[in-house]
């Protein structure tokens, strides 16, 4: 199977990217697809993360303080930015076409061979584990998809789980409060789990200690960012950890945020090496890390930006980082598309402080309509609100007025920010 023919395959195996539904959630499915391939998921330890908010950014913050440690690293993140390769990287580099496209015609002949038919995501989870198994890391690093407890991704036996935070999102499969959320994030730790909290509510914090795995750390109690602070190009922090003070270490990520992330990734390879970390380990591994589309700076004149935040949470920090952070002197000029309610997603990004507004449909079957955004963005009290059919459309309004004091964030889904990221690219370049 050649890379298109994967992707079209894939395609046909869409559906909650398509409809917004699980319609029956369980791991049997990819367990049972996992079992006819010598299940692979079990070839290698694991670090599995889950969080409402910040598990993109603490998984790069683990694979690459392993990565200097010395290990081969398997990353299984999502969703992608631009290509799906992304999803699937050894050693920070992602799969090759080629590769990508033999182990999902591996899966598809799984499919035949059992009678499972995958959805979308559990074929790419279950053909990372193949290729990661194929190509012998050290250790992976999983991403959870959706929640935890019924996740494509659960069928793994980590020896570290680690939960960022807990926020409203996916209600619709499991909710409506944020005590429901946990006890679906917490089902990632098993009995032999080590596992890392970063949420400090007490109330969910006891839900995850209440899960029984082998050790519970939490922040505040065992770990915390001491010190958090605005650098040039990232944050300065200094972390505290069970074992360890480590000072004046640079992360070349944008937002307060990050420096809590930083502490809980750091913490987790520490428990996963039962030892901390040599200082010079931990000071490459920070200062490599990468998060294309989480408030990437792609040019400064005008200062363009794009940020891939899906929900209330994320948007407000996406927001708070613009405007507390970069503080902004010109224009202050806002793309935006969403798959959800645009009223919330809008409030959360404070559109009424930008001065224009270009609404436009994202690139996905569950995109919400550019004028319907638009409305809600005038509802808030946005007055300069322009409409668009599709992201490029948006990025090209935006970039033909744009003066060089001015500032361009491109945010409310990964859909949007990986259709800007080059359009904008070309532009600050």
């Amino acid at each position: 199977m050649d890379y298109e023919s994967a992707l079209a395959y894939l395609d046909e195996h869409a559906s909650y990217d398509k409809t917004g539904r699980v319609d029956s959630p369980s791991v049997e499915p990819i367990s049972r697809l996992a079992s006819a391939m010598g299940d692979p998921h079990l070839a290698q330890p694991v670090i599995h993360v889950t969080g409402t908010n910040g598990k993109g950014s603490t998984v790069q913050i683990i694979s690459r303080l392993l990565m200097a440690q010395g290990l081969t690293v398997g990353t299984y993140t999502s969703p992608h930015l631009e290509r799906v390769n992304e999803r699937i990287k050894r050693n920070g580099e992602s799969i090759s076409d080629e590769e990508f496209g033999e182990v999902i015609a591996g899966i598809a002949d799984m499919e035949a061979i059992t009678g499972v038919r995958p959805t979308y995501f559990e074929a790419v989870t279950a053909a990372a584990f193949r290729w990661f198994a194929d190509v012998a890391v050290d250790v992976a690093v999983i991403e959870v998809g959706m929640l935890g407890r019924w996740d494509a991704t659960n069928i793994v036996d980590a020896q570290v789980a680690v939960v960022t935070n807990i926020a409203l999102d996916h209600t619709e499969f499991a909710g409506p409060t944020t005590v429901d959320i946990a006890r679906e994030k917490a089902g990632i730790i098993k009995p032999g789990s080590a596992a890392i909290i970063g949420e400090t509510e007490p109330d969910l914090v006891q839900i995850f200690r209440d899960e029984g795995g082998a050790t519970t750390m939490v922040r505040g109690d065992d770990f915390e960012t001491v010190d958090n602070s605005l650098a040039i190009g990232g944050r300065a922090l200094d972390l505290r950890t069970p074992t360890t003070i480590y000072s004046d270490v640079f992360l070349p990520l944008h937002g307060a945020h990050q420096g809590d992330n930083a502490a809980v990734a750091l913490t987790a390879v520490e428990t996963f090496f039962a030892a901390p970390l040599a200082e010079d380990v931990v000071h490459e591994g920070f200062a490599n890390v990468e998060m294309p589309g989480r408030f990437e700076v792609l040019g400064v004149q005008p200062l363009t930006i794009i940020d891939g935040a899906h929900n209330p949470p994320g948007a407000d920090v996406c927001a708070s980082v613009f405007f507390d952070d970069f503080q902004p002197e010109g224009r202050r000029i806002l793309i935006v598309g969403t798959l959800r309610d645009p009223g919330e997603m809008l409030a959360a990004l404070r559109a009424d402080e930008f001065d224009v507004v270009h609404a436009c449909t994202a690139p996905s079957p569950r995109g919400v309509p550019g004028a319907d955004i638009a409305k809600a963005a005038r509802s808030l009290g946005c007055d300069e609100v322009y409409v668009h059919d599709d992201v490029e459309a948006a990025c090209k309004a935006a970039m033909k007025y744009a003066d060089s004091d001015d500032a361009i964030l491109a945010c409310g889904s990964i859909y949007v920010a990986g259709a800007a990221r080059e359009p904008l690219r070309r532009f600050a370049n």
